[in-house]
């Protein structure tokens, strides 16, 4: 039984662990219960850590979205016009603040693994060897670290072999001025290192201006840290029973189902039976 007495006027959700499901596709099911959702009038947007070189990946997950909240927030797109893509917001980092910001997270738990990404996206992933990089399909490269770290960047993603990504999140926390970056961490063991101020709260409020919406008429679903923003700030957040303690301590509701079970979906559909 859900808890929302109405439809929200936009609902937001996360992508990997919450739509997205372990083998990286999206259920006919959950396609359908988004699209129907659109449909009805609320406004859809999809939030994610991936960088804006992934938008046609996260366009094909979640087709019906009106706006996508790419990059933890630092890239506002919206999509709802057939092909037509209209960037909202565009925010990167010089990498050298970046490697700054390494700098004081290996003082505090010594070596990690650095790579940043550029904001062209004609530039690689540089930076560290990383063998157990989880996105295959976005390719990266080695490089001296003083080679990598320049220019403007994405972010930056710091992993340590002795530290979950929580851990980090934490350490990187205690010693990093927010005035210098904001860390966040999406639930695969690294510590993402984004420019100032970026959450996914920041870039869906983008679209909340747009539409003159507040977050009291916002629904959200998500599953891992870096989704904690946008949950705490929304009226009414759903966390999956697959994500991370602190987002379901965080959440309104769990989800009736984990990613791999359609639980968006049946929480969708629940929603869409509302008088």
């Amino acid at each position: 039984m859900i808890q929302l007495a109405r439809l929200p006027k936009l609902v937001a959700t996360d992508l990997d662990g919450t739509v997205v499901r372990s083998d990286e596709s999206v259920s006919p099911r959950t396609m359908s219960a988004l699209k129907r959702l659109a449909a009805s009038g609320v406004i859809l947007v999809g939030a994610t850590g991936r960088g804006p070189r992934l938008l046609d990946m996260c366009r094909n997950d979640v087709p019906s979205a009106d706006f996508l909240v790419l990059g933890q927030g630092a890239f506002v797109y919206e999509c709802r016009y057939d092909d037509t893509v209209v960037q909202l917001a565009d925010r990167s980092v010089d990498g050298e603040i970046l490697h700054e910001a390494l700098r004081l997270i290996e003082a505090e738990v010594g070596p990690v693994r650095a790579l940043a990404e550029p904001a062209d996206p004609d530039r690689p992933l540089t930076g560290d060897p990383m063998p157990d990089w989880p996105w295959p399909a976005v390719r990266l490269e080695t490089a001296p670290r003083d080679v990598a770290f320049t220019g403007p960047m994405v972010k930056g993603y710091f992993v340590s072999d002795h530290h979950t990504g929580p851990e980090l999140l934490v350490a990187a926390q205690d010693v990093i001025d927010e005035d210098l970056v904001t860390v966040t961490e999406s639930g695969v063991g690294m510590l993402e290192v984004c420019p100032v101020g970026v959450t996914k709260a920041a870039g869906i409020q983008v679209v909340l201006d747009k539409f003159g919406i507040d977050w009291s008429d916002v629904l959200v679903f998500g599953d891992a840290t870096n989704d904690l923003s946008m949950m705490r700030a929304a009226g009414h957040s759903v966390a999956m029973p697959n994500g991370h303690p602190w987002v379901q301590a965080a959440a309104s509701e769990i989800a009736p189902a984990g990613n791999n079970d359609d639980g968006v979906a049946q929480y969708v559909e629940a929603l869409l039976e509302l008088p």
